[in-house]
This record gives structure tokens, sequence and C-alpha cells, in this order.
């Protein structure tokens, strides 16, 4: 079975070209992004139960609007539900109508395509119908996260796509809500640090190969902030980066923190972390075996990797960090 799942890259705005907003409008902005988050924890809400909590459905619906914005061999489902079926799923494999939308059907070809609002049409195109086709899959499965699992794995076929769905599941699960989207600079403001855009510049140590990062100096052990609300996947020593942690969100991005000093304690892996939680110093470990430090002015490295459903890739950070640096000089972080 597979989802048809889209994207488009995110566009880079140059503020010097846009006009100046003014504050009503901003705040239109606001107010419409709370509204169709609210509609969607709507849809949620209105389609789980004892053996489906709502955090798996939200969870399935944003892996696939998180797939959509960085793949361009599909398209895009405008709405306020993001997922998407194939026509082999929705309407059986050796259905002729391959957009049936009649329930029987549907149904007499082994189509799992389900009327979800009563109307008597099994419509690919219609929130209500697509979420009850969803919950109405997961729930054959059965109750709890082992089954959760089976069932994303014979849908995706794909380990990575599952445990990126887990963690989404488990964020929305923690915090009760969908609307995780909060982000700040990895270091205090207030903190004595310097950094510029060194992406893709050479590195020799180990192999030649480029920077996929951006470097932030600063004095050892001032602490280290996650920039997102997301899960300790990975949390250790590594030949490059010395003591590094990786942190995956919720919009299937991987952020790599490295030449760490050391770990805040009572932090491992698997551990649940939100925006502006120390995670550790700044040190300057790496390019050697467990323990090597000192090759280099300490500092911290921080990349963000992105996962499209297919395979994960590195990206330039710089952009994203002095956003986030204006933003939290805003709010005096």
């Amino acid at each position: 079975m597979k989802y048809r799942i889209a994207l488009m890259m995110t566009a880079v705005v140059i503020l010097g070209f846009m006009p100046i907003a003014d504050a009503s409008a901003e705040e239109d902005t606001t107010s419409t992004k709370e509204q169709l988050l609210e509609k969607r924890m709507d849809y949620y809400i209105q389609h789980e139960n004892i053996l489906l909590p709502w955090y798996y459905l939200a969870a399935v619906d944003q892996y696939e609007r998180n797939i959509q914005e960085v793949r361009k061999d599909i398209p895009k489902r405008e709405s306020i539900i993001a997922i998407q079926f194939s026509d082999e799923f929705w309407s059986g494999i050796l259905n002729p109508a391959e957009n049936d939308t009649s329930p029987v059907s549907i149904a007499y070809f082994n189509g799992s395509g389900m009327d979800g609002n009563g109307d008597g049409i099994a419509d690919r195109s219609d929130d209500s119908d697509i979420l009850f086709t969803l919950a109405k899959y997961l729930r054959q499965y059965g109750y709890g996260e082992d089954n959760f699992k089976l069932a994303l794995w014979d849908y995706y076929k794909n380990e990575l796509s599952v445990n990126q769905i887990l963690v989404i599941a488990k964020l929305y699960e923690k915090f009760g809500t969908i609307d995780l989207d909060g982000h700040t600079f990895p270091l205090s403001i207030r903190a004595d640090y310097s950094y510029r855009g060194t992406w893709g510049a050479n590195r020799g140590w180990g192999g030649r190969r480029i920077h996929e990062g951006t470097d932030i100096f600063a004095p050892y052990n001032t602490p280290i902030y996650s920039t997102s609300y997301g899960v300790i996947e990975v949390m250790g020593w590594n030949q490059f980066g010395g003591w590094r942690v990786g942190i995956r969100d919720n919009h299937n991005s991987y952020h790599y923190y490295a030449h760490l000093a050391y770990f805040q304690k009572g932090l491992k892996e698997g551990d649940i972390v939100e925006a502006g939680q120390v995670i550790g110093y700044v040190g300057s470990t790496g390019y050697g075996k467990e323990g090597t430090a000192g090759k280099f002015p300490p500092h911290l490295h921080y990349g963000i990797y992105k996962f499209n459903g297919r395979t994960e890739w590195a990206f330039d950070p710089y952009p994203a960090l002095t956003r986030w640096e204006k933003e939290a000089r805003q709010r005096k972080q």
C-alpha cells in the first residue's frame, strides 16, 4: 500500500523586497494559524476512540504534511488534513474506476475508502472521509504502540517513516497539543558568542568533506539549548563531533549538536525535550578517539537534517539561526 505524498521546497524570502506589514495583518495571520490548528484538532478528536488516541491520527497527518513540503514528485494537498491515499488503496487494486466514490463498489473491490460524514459518498477530497478511512485502517490492528507500529510498517514499508511518526505521536501526547512549532537560538543571547555562515567549507580531518552546519563559538561550559521540541534520538560519542546530541522534531528534522564538553545531567536517549531546554555545554571534543578534546577552539557545531520519506540530507541552518536569534532578542531570552 502506498500514500501519495507531496512536497514543495521551502521558499527563501528576501525581506528587503517585502512590503512592511501592519499590526492588523500580523494579527490576522496569527489568528488564521490558530483557527487552522483548532479545526485540525477538531477532526482528530472527532475520529479518535478508546482504541485509537487522537495523537496517532495527528502524527500520521503531520508526517504527510512534512513530506509534502519537501517533495516535488507528487501534488500537495491543499486542505485541513494532508493525508492522501493511492487509487489502489482507496478504490481497490482491481477496481476499473480509479476514482470510485461508491462505498458499495469500493467494498466489492476490497478498497479501503470510507464514507466518514454519512453523505453516502466515499470522497478522497473530503477531510472527514479521509480521516475516517485512516482511523478504520489503524483500528483493525488493535490497541497500543506495538500495533500502531505494525500498521504503519504495513502501510509505508519504511522503518524511518515509522520511527518519525512515532516521534511526532510522542510529542503530541506529551504536550497535549499540535502547536509545537516554536524554536529558539541554541545559546543565550546574553552569552559571549559569535558565528557566521560556514556551510560548505572544507574539512580535512577524517577525509575530505564539507562542513554541514554552522559553528557558534563561545566559552567552555556555555549552556546549549534545544532549538526545538523533540525526542533525543542519539546521545554519546562520535569521532567527528565528539560528545554530541541528536534530536528529532515534529517536522521530520534532525537537529545535531556537536563538540559538547558534557551533557545536561539526567538526559538520556528517548527523552522528550522542549525548545529552550538545556541539553549540554559548549566544549571542544572530537577529532579522535573517545574523550579527545582541545584540537580546536570551543564551539557548538549545529546542523539540521531533513527526512523526506526516502532519504535524509543536510541543509544550511544559518538562515534559521539568524531568525531565531532575532526572535530570542525580542523575547530578551
